[in-house]
């Protein structure tokens, strides 16, 4: 998805910033990244056990990875529900939960 295209995306939220990394881009909110974008297209939004079960409900998928020999590593990052991958107004409920688990997390790392 090109960086316009993310920022009006997300604009219910407020400014964004993004940064190319793994393929994709990292979709930051006040220094804190809540969002990936997929070098496949999907857009990942953060989660924890606070708004998983929100994820879960609306159909979305939890990422995981697998490297070689090894057992699939579940990330802290949710497909965004596909009603919301084109109107900001269905997103911004969304990018809201996915910043508050940045934050969220951000909070504990410091402690």
């Amino acid at each position: 998805m090109d960086d316009d295209h993310l920022a009006d995306l997300f604009s219910g939220l407020g400014p964004i910033t993004i940064r190319r990394m793994f393929g994709g881009k990292g979709i930051y909110h006040q220094g804190l990244i809540f969002a990936l974008d997929m070098s496949d297209g999907r857009i990942m939004l953060k989660g924890d056990a606070l708004n998983a079960g929100d994820y879960e409900a609306a159909g979305c998928e939890r990422w995981t990875y697998q490297r070689s020999g090894r057992k699939p590593t579940a990330m802290p990052y949710w497909n965004a529900p596909d009603e919301a991958m084109d109107d900001p107004d269905a997103m911004t409920p969304w990018a809201r939960s996915a910043f508050a688990a940045a934050l969220r997390a951000d909070e504990k790392k410091r402690k």
